[in-house]
């Protein structure tokens, strides 16, 4: 064999060993078909009778839901918290198995170090968001510090819809779909297994929705007044991914903040029923849950004292004014450029006729 014909054999295996490496490369990044296991009819506990998932599933606009309340008193007959814990991630499972063959074929569960995702993304995406959910839950916790908990052993649920309809039939079972979810790509349900639900058509805009709802999740075992929830959701979103400059200038959004609170819908704030609304108190209970806890969020520990004690009876108000020194009600009157006035303070907090309640005057940024 001449040594021109030589190299072009060895070019050509060359060429072939290429070729099949790349194929063989395609084929392991290419999206795989995902093999659907059989949905579990029981999950077992230690020492306990094993519980019966089929018997305690409904369906509601088509979505298997499992009754949390039976699961619940069933995890409460385990006898450690570690058997309780292993046993609720796989309630967990089940549930997103029976959910999952509730819709069509095409989702799958993927499952991470830190999350457990039923969408029908490809398989490289939904790693990735889980990838990105356990690092967004470590900055979150370092964020918020001793405000937030993901307990040992648990996962956060991620739960992506194909499309608008599909979303808006599944959150609208847990109640309005007003709020929140009337102008986000998602919204956090903390009922039962406490999960976020996004949008497929909106995940250009996913990486602001995780970081909102897991800070939600973050937080709900304080179970806060939702306007402090809200604020430190807004607020660590656009921490870790920025804020959407939005039609109005500052000064525009603050003259919309002093014609909108009165002495009505503050009291909404404070219940937290004016982020329900379908009119602009909506997008303004955001922003101003956002402006209040940026300012008092500045004397950080003293507001992580307050969070820890706020309650959503009062709003806050008696933990506001033990922690921070402030009355909640005042406070937010001269926000919106308004005297000082019992009917700007949460109801459950106003002082009983014939009573005198010291007015703490703080120094308050506008609203805007």
């Amino acid at each position: 064999m001449t040594p021109l014909v030589l190299l072009a054999a060895l070019l050509a295996l060359g060429i072939i060993a290429t070729v099949a490496w790349r194929q063989r490369d395609a084929a392991r990044r290419a999206p795989r078909a995902i093999a659907h296991e059989p949905v579990p009819g029981e999950v077992h506990g230690v020492g306990v009778a094993s519980f019966p998932v089929p018997a305690h599933l409904q369906r509601v606009h088509g979505f298997a839901l499992l009754d949390w309340t039976a699961a619940a008193r069933w995890l409460a007959t385990l006898p450690s918290d570690e058997a309780r814990a292993g046993a609720r991630l796989d309630l967990h499972r089940a549930w997103l198995a029976h959910l999952r063959a509730s819709l069509h074929d095409g989702f799958w569960l993927h499952e991470g170090d830190d999350a457990l995702i039923l969408s029908s993304l490809e398989v490289k995406v939904a790693a990735a968001m889980g990838r990105y959910v356990t690092t967004t839950r470590a900055r979150v916790a370092q964020t918020l510090g001793a405000l937030a908990s993901f307990p040992h052993g648990t996962k956060s649920v991620v739960l992506v819809m194909d499309d608008e309809e599909a979303y808006y039939a599944y959150v609208s079972i847990y109640g309005s779909a007003d709020g929140e979810q009337a102008f986000s790509g998602g919204c956090f349900i903390d009922a039962g297994c406490p999960h976020f639900v996004v949008r497929r058509d909106a995940l250009s805009h996913v990486e602001p929705v995780i970081v909102h709802e897991l800070t939600h999740s973050a937080l709900s075992h304080l179970r806060l007044p939702l306007w402090v929830d809200e604020g430190l959701a807004v607020n660590t979103q656009h921490r870790f991914t920025g804020a959407r400059r939005g039609p109005d200038t500052p000064q525009e959004m603050h003259a919309r903040h002093v014609a909108f609170w009165n002495d009505e819908t503050i009291q909404q704030f404070w219940t937290g029923a004016s982020f329900r609304r379908a009119d602009e108190g909506n997008a303004l209970s955001y922003d101003l849950a956002r402006i209040i806890v940026a300012q008092l969020g500045r004397a950080w520990p003293a507001f992580e004292r307050f969070a820890q004690a706020a309650r959503r009876s009062d709003a806050g108000a008696a933990s506001a004014r033990q922690h921070l020194g402030i009355d909640l009600g005042a406070y937010v009157s001269l926000l919106c450029e308004r005297e000082p006035s019992p009917a700007w303070q949460p109801a459950t907090a106003r002082p009983a006729a014939g009573s005198t309640s010291p007015t703490h005057a703080a120094t308050a940024s506008p609203a805007g």
